[in-house]
């Protein structure tokens, strides 16, 4: 059964940040800067957590996994927001 997550990371070194951000792209949707929502299966959890664990540096970095429940029977995803409106962002995201 897949799951949402909310994954949220804080990456102390550019190098590091730009390797997560671009394994993050391949596993979910890009929402704001450091944070992605994925649907995913145990295994697939597992997986991600094995690649971002090669990337970044255990005393230095952070990854936050925020389980949301089923994947199932959610519904729509309804994101709400404060200050500037949520949009989704299609276009890739450059990190220089």
């Amino acid at each position: 059964m897949r799951s949402a997550y909310l994954i949220c990371y804080d990456i102390s070194d550019d190098k590091r940040l730009r390797q997560v951000f671009r394994t993050m792209r391949a596993w979910g949707d890009h929402l704001q800067f450091s944070v992605f929502e994925c649907q995913l299966n145990a295994g697939e959890l597992a997986r991600l957590r094995a690649e971002l664990a090669a990337i970044i540096h255990q005393k230095e970095d952070q990854v936050l996994f925020v389980n949301l429940g089923p994947s199932e029977g959610r519904g729509e995803r309804v994101i709400s927001a404060l200050g500037k409106p949520y949009s989704k962002v299609d276009s890739p995201c450059i990190i220089v």
